[in-house]
């Protein structure tokens, strides 16, 4: 089994942004000297409890602080961009770290309308374009522009010896469906989606060895994990994560990752209390061993040996250790 993480640079209730930067640096330097396959780290856009809207720079920092991990974003966001842009990026960050970047691409616009129309303009017009920069994309970083077409005159340099792997993360049946119609490796984000995480896997991998019987296929699947030496100990740092959760759904709070003493003075209502249920039962807590059974029992489900992590709480320290009971636990190189 392979293990690998995604980051969304969470601000903490007691923290600023820098130290929540500075805390997924010293995260991605933990998961490279643990053995961790690839450390991948979220764009979003004016959200208050999340500190990083461009991946690019983070992975430049990270990159240098790093020796073996595969680095890369989870996701670009390609809809805000022009694909000579993206292609020129990671072209750099593959160049500066051979064979270690990945690009992952989604859709989604990773903040409000409002912060949208701030950055590209008429969001919704370039989602309905995105298979076109999608195709642009790929032609840009492996070629394929036939020698008419304005394109082909131009490269996106540095041109680096081994290109960026990319990747389409998705949430649906129409992302997994995009990928596997293009030959695209594919990253299920199931901790944010009900959706049947195992049927669209399984017919991402049907669709895409009907249509590419002689051509490696590589997914991954993104879920949240929780882990600490007891069961106790999980559930008690899952509670801020869960009140996160809530105060993101209503509004409340200024974004911030409150503590588990704020939590727990929390006055639930019913409501809330639904919605507590319903995080658990997206979230895998528990020590070491009931993290690694999960997984086992999943891996089937999911047809996948591959598994990117998510972990929220609010002490840095203590998702720090979260990650190194699992690498302990499923890792040989820890």
């Amino acid at each position: 089994m392979k293990v690998s993480i995604l980051d969304q640079s969470p601000i903490s209730a007691d923290k600023s942004a820098r130290e929540a930067l500075n805390a997924s640096i010293d995260l991605a330097k933990t998961a490279d000297r643990l053995g961790y396959n690839r450390y991948w780290i979220a764009e979003h856009h004016d959200m208050s409890g999340l500190a990083c809207p461009n991946p690019d720079v983070m992975l430049g920092m990270i990159g240098s602080e790093t020796e073996r991990i595969r680095i890369g974003a989870g996701a670009v966001l390609l809809p805000h961009y022009k694909p000579f842009r993206v292609a020129e990026t990671y072209n750099l960050l593959a160049t500066l770290y051979p064979g270690r970047v990945d690009l992952g691409i989604g859709r989604a616009p990773g903040g409000s309308a409002e912060a949208s129309m701030a950055l590209s303009g008429n969001f919704l017009e370039n989602v309905r374009h995105m298979p076109e920069s999608l195709d642009e994309l790929r032609k840009f970083l492996h070629g394929g522009f036939s020698e008419a077409h304005m394109n082909a005159k131009i490269k996106p340099s540095p041109v680096p010896s081994t290109p960026p792997e990319m990747w389409l993360l998705g949430t649906s049946e129409k992302s997994a469906q995009a990928a596997a119609e293009q030959g695209l490796p594919y990253a299920f984000g199931q901790f944010m989606s009900k959706q049947d995480g195992p049927r669209i896997m399984q017919n991402y991998s049907e669709t895409f060895g009907a249509k590419y019987p002689h051509q490696q296929m590589n997914k991954l699947a993104a879920v949240s994990v929780i882990c600490a030496e007891t069961t106790e100990k999980a559930e008690e740092l899952a509670l801020s994560n869960q009140l996160w959760r809530i105060q993101q759904a209503k509004g409340e709070g200024d974004g911030k990752v409150p503590s588990v003493q704020e939590a727990k003075r929390y006055h639930y209502s019913d409501e809330d209390m639904a919605m507590v249920r319903e995080t658990a039962n997206q979230t895998i807590i528990g020590n070491p061993k009931e993290v690694k059974q999960a997984l086992t029992r999943l891996e089937t489900m999911y047809d996948t040996d591959e598994w990117m992590i998510l972990t929220i709480t609010h002490s840095y320290e203590a998702r720090k250790r979260s990650y190194q009971l699992i690498a302990d636990e499923i890792l040989e190189n820890s």
